[in-house]
């Protein structure tokens, strides 16, 4: 996902006696003489002493819940090598399966792993990879001691302003630690095919402020009850700065989402329901005249597939689907995303240049 950030930030100078008040937590300010604690600004004094005494107490309360929640979560968050390239996962059940992302296990089937109590590694086999998620599944052949399973969040119960910690290995520095908050829920994000990425639409994405590094993705991105709410994937790039990471604006695929795919893998060794919509084509981007993107060109069609039982045919450039406007494969994709296997959906297209609907039964992915 390219993300151009044009931020323009104003600074202006805060007066002593302003900036005095807002590090009050908002509680009156007034001068205050050699009378201060009486009369009729004595009440005012009071509430800002207390709220000088209670400042204190609730940084340390705070401090106190990062701490707890960094002990309690990091023994379920490894490091996974894979070749020459390091990311990270989390430990999904107490018989050693451990979940992380598709794009970090690559085309490797085996590992090393290394826990958060430990340096000596520990060797793992892939179980899946599911790429159209980018979520894979790998297992520990020995599970040791100190190794415990992540409590997963409802995704529902996310919220934007929740404060959140990423528990990962940026840049191969295992158990490492960052916060922020979440940003938004409800994000579609495609992912580029460079650097390794699978290049997989995905959506419900949760997007958080905590920074996400290489060597994050698989990790974990928890709350301060200690519960998962999603596995770091990727970080925006800024165009403007040559697709350099975007500070601040990273994406996890959602801990419900996660549950779901890791879980079939676990039980069946593959998805089996993946829940993601599909035509039942195979595609590319066409362009004009000016060489801009124009459509979704159908070059196969499954057969007794979705787009295959509406009627459509190779050739047929799609140029809608509901109400987005399609030009190229990745809208196509996103537009996908929102929408579930069995939905009734109209798709706008054009053969031998003339301009057709037709409605089509999704199917599964």
């Amino acid at each position: 996902m390219d993300v151009a950030s044009r931020t323009r930030v104003s600074r202006s100078p805060v007066p002593v006696a302003a900036l005095a008040c807002s590090l009050l937590l908002g509680t009156g300010c007034s001068a205050a003489g050699p009378d201060a604690g009486t009369g009729p600004g004595a009440g005012s004094g009071r509430e800002a002493a207390t709220a000088r005494a209670a400042a204190p107490a609730a940084a340390d309360d705070l401090q106190a819940d990062y701490q707890r929640v960094i002990k309690d979560v990091l023994p379920s968050v490894v490091q996974i090598q894979a070749g020459d390239d390091l990311g990270s996962g989390v430990v999904y059940d107490d018989q050693g399966h451990v979940v992380t992302n598709a794009h970090v296990v690559g085309d490797r089937t085996t590992f090393r792993v290394t826990t958060a109590h430990s340096e000596d590694p520990l060797s793992a086999r892939l179980v899946s990879s599911y790429p159209e998620q980018d979520l894979a599944v790998v297992k520990l052949d020995k599970v040791p001691a100190g190794v415990r399973a992540a409590a997963f969040e409802d995704s529902a119960k996310v919220e934007v302003g929740q404060i959140v910690l990423a528990m990962g290995s940026p840049l191969g520095l295992s158990s490492s630690v960052t916060q922020g908050i979440v940003s938004a829920t409800g994000r579609t994000v495609t992912e580029g095919r460079s650097g390794g990425g699978t290049g997989a639409t995905i959506a419900d994405m949760v997007q958080t402020s905590a920074a996400i590094n290489p060597g994050n993705s698989g990790g974990a991105l928890v709350n301060l009850d200690g519960r998962v709410v999603g596995i770091p994937t990727l970080a925006a790039t800024d165009p403007g700065m040559g697709d350099s990471a975007a500070p601040g604006i990273g994406f996890a695929i959602p801990s419900s989402t996660v549950k779901t795919i890791a879980g079939q893998i676990v039980r069946y060794g593959k998805v089996t329901d993946s829940g993601r919509a599909a035509l039942g084509i195979t595609a590319r981007t066409v362009v004009d005249d000016s060489y801009r993107p124009a459509g979704v060109a159908v070059v196969s069609v499954v057969g007794g597939g979705a787009a295959d039982r509406a009627g459509l045919r190779a050739g047929d450039v799609i140029t809608g689907l509901g109400d987005s406007d399609i030009t190229t494969i990745t809208s196509l994709s996103e537009a996908l995303a929102s929408m579930r296997p069995g939905d009734r959906v109209k798709v706008t297209y054009t053969r031998d240049g003339d301009e057709r609907t037709a409605e089509v039964t999704l199917g599964e992915q």
